[in-house]
């Protein structure tokens, strides 16, 4: 079991309840795409999975084990094993981005490599590898404030992808990206997963992006599952009642070329995955 949250429900401190009685189960291995509409509290359910906060109530489990349960040791040792991309990175902006993509494994490197690599990058090479993945290789030296949101984003994929995190969390990782390269980005993040065998989470602001590419898709509204179902069970209906409070169509992405809307032979969306 990748990640289990059982009651879950967080309140913040002013009172604001993100989430309510979120339950959710996943293999290890499994891809994940979280749906739904602007502060329905998919960040919030990320930021639980990456322990980077503690439910109100309820129990969260990730990678067999529960954060709330475990020293500070203990806790440290489990976030190594755990890959967060950001929507806007944060990344120093007068940072290189060799530096930038290296620093995906400090938590697995002794503090002494940590610091010397700050100073003279240790792995070009490898950095080298997994920014040619996201097509940034000619970026390799440059300054972080140099490049564009776009650009930003790419990099902090690559971070994860030199983790080699077992358990990837994304939060509107191609927000930035036109529509082709958004596609190949997240097919990237997906092929990644499987060929390793770690589990990703992905929340998507594009309905499309998110039905093509993964197999199962979780819809969150109002701090509350809606639905929890294989890509190819999701109705047109689902996502219209999903979205209705948005009072607008549904978030596609923008320019051409773009996927084609669901298309519906009776009340089931079919579709390919990537």
């Amino acid at each position: 079991m990748s990640l289990a949250l059982a009651g879950v429900g967080l309140t913040y401190a002013n009172g604001f309840a993100a989430l309510d009685g979120i339950s959710l189960r996943a293999d290890q291995g499994e891809c994940i795409a979280l749906i739904g509409p602007s502060g329905a509290g998919k960040t919030s359910l990320l930021s639980l999975l990456a322990t980077a906060m503690a439910p109100s109530v309820g129990e969260v489990a990730v990678l067999a084990a529960t954060p709330a349960g475990l020293g500070a040791a203990a806790l440290k040792k489990l976030r190594r094993r755990i890959g967060t991309v950001y929507q806007a990175p944060p990344i120093p902006g007068r940072q290189r981005v060799v530096t930038a993509v290296l620093a995906g494994r400090l938590g697995q490197w002794p503090l002494w490599q940590g610091i010397a690599s700050l100073f003279y990058p240790l792995d070009v090479p490898g950095a080298r590898r997994v920014l040619a993945r996201v097509d940034l290789a000619d970026k390799l030296f440059a300054r972080c404030d140099e490049l564009s949101g776009g650009q930003l984003q790419r990099v902090g994929i690559a971070r994860v992808l030199y983790q080699q995190a077992d358990l990837i969390l994304a939060d509107e990782p191609v927000s930035a990206l036109d529509p082709a390269l958004a596609l190949a980005t997240v097919r990237l993040l997906v092929d990644e997963a499987k060929s390793r065998g770690a589990t990703l989470v992905a929340s998507l602001h594009a309905v499309d992006l998110a039905l093509s590419c993964f197999s199962r898709i979780v819809g969150i509204k109002a701090g509350q599952i809606a639905f929890d179902r294989p890509a190819g069970e999701v109705s047109e209906a689902m996502l219209s009642e999903l979205y209705a409070s948005e009072g607008q169509e549904l978030p596609m992405l923008a320019t051409e070329p773009r996927f084609s809307p669901p298309a519906v032979a009776t009340d089931v969306v079919t579709r390919t995955a990537c």
